[in-house]
């Protein structure tokens, strides 16, 4: 009783993760995604120039050139993959010591992740749904691109097992990372972010000065990522005109084009993640369709040129404060957990290149077998990196469940790039309207703008005293 009137008196504030957007909305006033499209279109350009198409430069020659145009996109990528276990480990414990108590966190936390599971699976349920109607693989020559691949006529592999109802008790214990650190290194987010929430939730229950330290720790390592984060951006116009130019080298314009209606395919279905997403802020939130996306503009522009909603946290944190009203002690808690777990246009593209995959192969698959690629993809989704890319990382594993030849990812390389951008919009698009939820369902103690102006008062405090989180001292009422 003692710890509890204690604690009670006080309680501790980080410094929020949009205080760092600074450069972000730098880049978003200098219009970066305009230099990328832009940079799209003269990789393309130079692709095709140096491809088999023209027939101007020789293909050893050629692939060489590719290979040198694409350094600055190979190291863009490795910057922001470097950066995301660091970033998405800090801001998930400081988003959770910023809340206001346990309580919250219990009734927050229940609500975001049910939240994130359904959308997920509406996703990829959507994306199925297109692949079978539209049947995207039926436009293509499927021999001939079969023929591209190594293993050009494999057949299919055989589909992993799901694991039985008495095998389940041990699959959730091993979700518990036993050593973190080897969680981090190998890349398994969920892991990660689970040992975050549990350190984080540890932090609220201690007392202020105790916690204190850590958090001033982790904030220090926030700045560091977003400092490399800076850098990484001025390579993104360079790293796409690379990585385009190179695709495009190796298979040419017209094997590009014969893709176009796979790509619309998934563009649609992100359209209609999309007109979800405005249909539920308006039934729950009332905010408008056009009201929201010109709210919402700016950070979504910057995630299709990053392709990485966690890079583009600190900005999605301040776009959720500032112009949708929520309350910075859910934004903060939101965002980060929804930057892993929150992966809906993601897990429509799984979807989508699945059934594409399985036409130009051949593979029929099964009732059972399309709610077996449900349910690994809402699990492969969940918990993985925040960075470009990884949507093709997770559809191997996807298309392996299903009896799909891992190999055909060879086939959707050279449009994922286009895709990859799109599909983050739409991740931190997500974000943005579960934190907009979050903050009707869940609320807090205090009212929005009574806690908007307690963190700006703390700003002020911040800035005059050169410190990084304060400790509030409070009634005892």
């Amino acid at each position: 009783m003692e710890d509890k009137k204690r604690y009670g008196l006080e309680r501790i504030h980080p410094r929020s993760l949009a205080d760092l957007s600074g450069h972000l909305q730098r880049l978003v006033r200098g219009r970066l995604w305009l230099q990328v499209l832009v940079a799209m279109a003269l990789g393309i350009a130079t692709g095709v120039v140096l491809g088999p198409s023209a027939g101007l430069v020789e293909p050893s020659l050629a692939t060489t050139l590719g290979n040198w145009l694409a350094l600055p996109g190979h190291l863009f990528l490795a910057l922001v993959q470097m950066i995301v276990v660091p970033l998405v480990f800090a801001s998930v414990i400081r988003g959770l010591a910023a809340t206001e108590g346990i309580e919250q966190l219990r009734r927050l936390g229940t609500r975001v992740v049910m939240f994130f599971v359904a959308t997920t699976a509406a996703g990829i349920g959507m994306g199925i749904a297109l692949g079978v109607v539209i049947r995207p693989g039926r436009f293509v020559d499927s021999s001939a691109l079969l023929a591209t691949l190594p293993e050009a006529g494999a057949t299919p592999t055989e589909g992993m097992a799901a694991p039985g109802i008495g095998e389940l008790p041990e699959k959730l214990v091993m979700l518990l990372p036993q050593n973190p650190l080897s969680s981090a290194v190998s890349g398994e987010m969920l892991q990660v972010v689970l040992f975050a929430v549990i350190v984080g939730i540890a932090l609220v229950l201690m007392a202020p000065d105790k916690a204190k330290p850590l958090l001033e720790v982790l904030g220090s390592l926030q700045e560091v990522c977003m400092t490399i984060v800076r850098v990484a951006m001025r390579l993104a116009p360079l790293a796409v005109f690379g990585l385009l130019a190179q695709i495009t080298t190796r298979i040419g314009l017209d094997a590009l084009l014969g893709m176009a209606v796979y790509v619309a395919t998934v563009l649609l279905g992100l359209f209609l993640i999309l007109v979800l997403y405005l249909v539920l802020v308006f039934v729950f939130a009332r905010w408008s369709p056009g009201a929201f996306l010109r709210a919402t503009r700016e950070v979504l522009l910057l995630a299709f040129s990053t392709s990485s909603s966690a890079a583009v946290m600190p900005l999605s944190i301040k776009t959720a404060v500032e112009k949708l009203g929520a309350r910075p002690s859910i934004s903060q808690f939101v965002i980060p957990i929804g930057a892993t777990i929150n992966m809906n246009g993601t897990a429509l593209y799984q979807g989508v290149a699945t059934m594409f995959l399985a036409q130009v192969f051949g593979v029929d698959i099964s009732v059972g077998g399309l709610l077996l690629l449900v349910l690994v993809s809402v699990g492969a989704s969940i918990g993985s990196p925040a960075t470009p890319g990884v949507g093709i990382v997770i559809l191997a594993m996807v298309l392996e469940t299903v009896g799909v030849p891992a190999s055909g990812i060879a086939l959707i390389l050279g449009v994922d790039r286009i895709l990859d951008m799109s599909r983050t919009s739409i991740n931190v698009c997500g974000d943005l309207v579960a934190t907009t939820l979050m903050d009707r369902w869940v609320g807090g103690e205090s009212s929005a703008e009574e806690e908007r102006a307690a963190e700006e008062a703390r700003v002020a405090q911040r800035a005059a005293e050169g410190v990084d989180v304060v400790v509030e001292r409070r009634g005892t009422s």
